[in-house]
């Protein structure tokens, strides 16, 4: 009987190639893997065909989705590997660490948690820091000693690009024995019940009858899989844990998510370098120059075969320098920086991104089995050929096709769930019936797909119960306002209607004007998708008349005696209020909203800034005639009247645009005398709003104005007659030689009359 423990780095592809080798060499009766046990199950489909890595088995709470873990494999993951090897030989394969049944029961500060979220876990005090390094990459002692910077370069160096492997397990060993012997022991209980399962599960193969034991497991426990304690020591540390129950499935991974900028805890700093060196190993830089300039052709950047080249030869001297047997991903980088990408760290970034990084996303069988919600969005994305993909991807809907009406739908109802799948961009197009999404897939979002499942088995029903849930807690029409204008282009009918009701309820209990202010805009909007996403819009126009009635009562007083911020935010809903009525179009609101203005603007006491803006609204609606238009203007800007008064008036008229002060000679001439007639001190103390009021108009605008205003003032009178009797008329005759010469025309003879007296 044989137990062989292979240390390994996880998502290495040196560690990879030395495990399938020394596995084909031993040919094991049973393989061990560090993973959950829960996972076992899913290992029988490790050679479906439509199981390709990236992937990772997705572990979590069923009465607690948001508890969950994920484990991931890559093609050059060792364990994936001997998994691999497991079921092409016919050998058995299990998973040996501490399982998710004991970890999840332990409190959410042990438990692990979801690769990608933030851990509960609490921070170490300031003294254990050092210590918490240590055991987080203790590497870095023996890169250190070798001149490298950190212990995932001397790592990749040493073992990964190794050429000769003989005996690399008990080197791996050794090295790791050395540093627990060395490091200070740190009390981590999860820690130590891991390596005490492991050790269970190892005496229980052999209990089994296996005589060739093969482990496979973190580099850091080699040493305590190695040497085993007494069984009884183990029992007792895991005697008594609590338990809970935990489900497992398949999801799809991406390379991005397999890196350390990711946040997960075993990450690499290159997964696609990594898929190269395991599918290329003798590549001595041609390849990988290959791709990076099939990248940058891609982007229409210049790159030629003497480039890359050059970028080899580069490579390989640098390699030759620092005392390496071949070329590796720093030395790569260095060359194409300074060969390809001709200095611009830019340009290197890009390679980052494309190749080292790489967006690579695995797929997995639809037949595995998966909680109800998540095999319901998974059908639909194959349906709606929507494929979760890891890189930015960008589409454009026309709502008037049936199946890019559908996507539509389906990605605004993922958006109701929280699941930011799909983010909506801004089209630059007349009408509502053209959408343009930015897709990119999260594996994390299966796990919010999950933990959304306690509201329904399929998408359609989990949206509606969450949507009623969340309308029925809010306390605001704000918020229940939002909430229907993103329900209708997800075609919800019973949301919609559960909506509009809270809706109603809210707005007849409220008297708060600014509240109906708010939503009224965002419900008017919403009901523009009737024509096009085919939902009733007689739910919505009732309960929108009904707010609007209830604006045109409340909406005079609310502006009367108020100071100037809450003018100003009034200002901002007449502006948004006047397109919302003009939009729907209705007659009597159109005809209730001006006399609603009228009253604002004639009352004495409302607010001078809404005065001029509702004076505006109802010039712009052809509400109030020139004549009418001038004598406002007049009583506005009166000499008797305040100058502050005046000015907050002109501003609100003016709010967005001077063209008609323009177009109108006459209120222009009542505008312009007014500020020539201003004292300096009311002058000077107006000048910050005026600038104000004319900064939001155009470039154009105000150009215009500005030639308007000089050309008055070049035609005007002069302000007192010229004093022929202090010039001089000898010394002005000298000079008009001069100005002839310059004006062109002849010059004056001895003869000529003088031309002044």
């Amino acid at each position: 009987m044989s137990i062989h423990i292979l240390g390994i780095r996880h998502h290495g592809p040196g560690s990879a190639r030395n495990v399938k080798t020394f596995l084909e060499q031993l040919q094991p009766d049973v393989v061990l893997v560090e993973g959950p046990p829960e996972g076992d199950d899913l290992l029988r489909w490790s050679q479906h065909s439509e199981l390709k890595p990236p992937v990772a088995i997705l572990a979590f709470r069923p009465d607690k989705p948001a508890q969950a873990v994920f484990y991931p494999f890559a093609e050059f993951s060792p364990e994936w590997q001997a998994i691999q090897y497991g079921a092409t030989q016919r050998v058995p394969v299990r998973f040996m660490d501490l399982p998710l049944v004991y970890r999840f029961a332990f409190g959410s500060e042990q438990a692990p948690p979801a690769e990608g979220l933030e851990s509960t876990a609490t921070p170490p005090v300031e003294e254990d820091v050092a210590a918490l390094d240590d055991h987080r990459d203790p590497l870095r002692h023996l890169a250190e000693a070798a001149g490298f910077d950190d212990g995932e370069r001397w790592w990749d160096q040493m073992f990964e690009q190794r050429v000769n492997n003989d005996d690399i397990f008990e080197a791996v060993n050794e090295a790791m024995r050395s540093l627990r012997q060395t490091l200070p022991a740190r009390e981590d209980r999860t820690e130590k019940l891991r390596e005490a399962y492991m050790r269970k599960v190892i005496r229980q193969s052999e209990k089994e009858g296996y005589q060739k034991i093969a482990v496979i497991c973190g580099a850091w426990h080699a040493p305590a899989l190695e040497t085993m304690p007494k069984q009884k020591d183990d029992e007792a540390l895991l005697k008594g844990l609590p338990k809970v129950k935990v489900e497992t499935t398949w999801i799809p991974w991406t390379y991005n998510r397999l890196s350390f900028a990711s946040g997960y805890g075993a990450g690499i700093l290159s997964p696609g370098w990594y898929h190269h060196v395991w599918n290329f190993p003798n590549d001595d830089g041609t390849q990988w120059m290959t791709n990076v300039a099939r990248l940058f052709r891609s982007r229409d950047i210049d790159t030629s075969v003497a480039h890359i080249i050059e970028a080899v030869r580069l490579a390989e001297s640098l390699a030759s320098l620092r005392g390496r047997s071949k070329a590796g991903l720093d030395e790569l980088n260095e060359a194409a920086l300074a060969v390809l990408c001709g200095g611009e760290p830019i340009l290197l970034e890009l390679i980052r991104e494309a190749l080292i990084v790489s967006d690579t996303i695995g797929t997995v069988p639809p037949a595995i089995p998966q909680p109800p919600l998540l095999q319901d969005v998974e059908k639909t994305q194959k349906r709606l050929r929507l494929p979760a993909e890891a890189g930015i991807k960008e589409i454009v809907l026309d709502l008037r096709e049936s199946l890019h009406l559908e996507r539509s739908i389906f990605l605004h109802r993922l958006l109701l769930l929280e699941i930011t799948w799909g983010h909506l961009q801004q089209v630059r197009s007349k009408g509502t019936f053209k959408e343009q999404w930015q897709l990119k897939w999260e594996p994390e979002y299966s796990i919010r797909i999950i933990e959304k499942g306690n509201w329904g088995n399929t998408l359609e029903e989990a949206v509606t119960q969450y949507v009623a849930n969340e309308a029925g807690g809010a306390a605001t029409l704000g918020v229940v306002s939002g909430l229907l204008e993103k329900v209708i282009p997800a075609a919800l009918p019973r949301a919609t209607e559960a909506l509009i009701a809270r809706i109603d309820g809210l707005a007849a209990a409220t008297g708060d004007v600014l509240q109906l202010l708010e939503v009224l805009p965002p419900l008017a909007t919403a009901s523009r998708y009737g024509n096009v996403r085919q939902t009733d819009q007689e739910m919505l126009l009732g309960i929108i008349q009904s707010m609007v009635a209830r604006v045109c009562v409340s909406l005079p007083p609310a502006c009367v005696s108020i100071d100037d911020d809450a003018a100003a935010t009034i200002t901002v809903h007449l502006h948004q209020l006047s397109d919302t009525i003009a939009l729907l179009d209705i007659p009597e609101q159109r005809q209730a909203w001006h006399e609603t203005l009228q009253q604002i603007a004639d009352h004495n006491q409302t607010a001078p800034l809404l005065s001029g803006y509702s004076t505006r609204l109802l010039a712009d609606a052809h509400e109030i005639d020139s004549n009418e238009l001038e004598a406002r203007f007049a009583r506005a800007l009166s000499r008797a009247g305040n100058p502050a008064v005046a000015a907050s008036w002109i501003e609100g008229f003016l709010k967005g645009s001077g063209s008609l002060l323009i177009l109108d000679q006459r209120l222009w001439s009542l505008v312009n005398q007014w500020v020539r007639d201003l004292q300096e001190p009311d002058f000077v103390a107006l000048l910050p709003l005026m600038r104000r009021t004319f900064s939001q108009f155009s470039h154009a605008e105000r150009r215009k104005i500005g030639e308007k205003a000089r050309q008055e003032d070049s035609g005007a009178a002069p302000a007192e007659a010229l004093d022929t009797a202090a010039l001089d008329p000898a010394r002005a005759q000298l000079g008009l030689p001069v100005v002839l010469q310059l004006l062109g025309m002849q010059r004056a003879g001895a003869d000529e009359p003088a031309l002044l007296p």
